[in-house]
């Protein structure tokens, strides 16, 4: 059974455990969708969206010293949307209406995040898609290095430099 499929029987499951749960997504911190439920809603651009606020979430928190990143939580006026972290490498995010129980939603959300974190470290495989649903061998494992020194979810710094030519005098009419 491949990864993508047991992240979906757990985002079904959640609308049993939640009522009022409008539709759930799990996605990778950079953006793609690995499994979804959620009905009336693109799942790329809710995945896109996801990633790009938790781009500024992983920046506040750090930048408040608040620690890693936890969870989000949006209020509109039709209701919520959730999302919590699902390991390092993805995060789970709950659509719900505006009278959910809130403290129902952030339990069970971390509880289904831990869940998907779990399947995703035990089903590593040496791809995604079609390769995902095979356990990662060993000594593959310990020779894929990370691919940069930065922090999953943090946003890269650019500086100014100078340039490295002086700008020509602009003569003028």
């Amino acid at each position: 059974m491949a990864v993508e499929t047991d992240v979906l029987d757990e985002l079904r499951r959640l609308r049993t455990r939640i009522p009022r749960l409008t539709g759930s997504l799990a996605a990778t911190v950079d953006g793609l969708v690995l499994a979804h439920d959620v009905p009336d809603t693109e799942p790329e651009g809710l995945a896109a969206l996801t990633a790009a606020a938790l781009g500024v979430a992983y920046r506040m928190t750090d930048a408040a010293s608040r620690g890693d990143f936890r969870e989000l939580l949006v209020r509109g006026s039709a209701g919520y949307v959730a999302t919590y972290a699902a390991g390092t490498t993805a995060v789970l995010t709950l659509l719900a209406e505006d009278r959910v129980n809130v403290g129902r939603l952030h339990l069970e959300g971390r509880r289904s995040g831990a869940r998907i974190a779990d399947l995703l470290a035990t089903r590593v495989g040496p791809g995604t898609g079609r390769h995902a649903d095979r356990p990662a061998p060993e000594e593959h494992l310990a020779t894929v290095a990370p691919a940069t020194d930065r922090p999953i979810g943090t946003l890269p710094v650019r500086t100014p430099q100078r340039p490295t030519h002086q700008p020509r005098p602009q003569t003028g009419s």
